[in-house]
């Protein structure tokens, strides 16, 4: 599974409609407004990178109102389980 984190620019009185939008494009999970440079945040989750590949370049960017993305590619999940295996030193808790 790659996971990514999509970061877009949008104008301002369409942000929620894109929003909406994009949060029905196939391999889109997550869609939050937020606060900072971007406008929003996408999670894409998708099998293959041409799987990514469409659901950003060839269907989110196009979305009405997207202005620009900047799509970062999550190597590993850290999970407060793994977190506490990592620091545990071998310790048994």
């Amino acid at each position: 599974m790659i996971t990514a984190f999509v970061l877009i620019q949008t104008d301002s009185a369409r942000i929620p409609e894109c929003a909406e939008e994009i949060s029905e494009i196939d391999g889109i999970s997550e869609v939050y407004s937020v606060t900072g440079e971007c406008d929003l945040i996408a999670i894409a989750r998708v099998q293959r990178h041409e799987d990514l590949a469409d659901a950003i370049a060839n269907r989110l960017s196009k979305v009405d109102g997207v202005i620009g993305t900047t799509t970062q590619i999550a190597f590993r999940a850290y999970s407060q389980h793994d977190l506490d295996a990592a620091f545990s030193l071998g310790f048994d808790s």
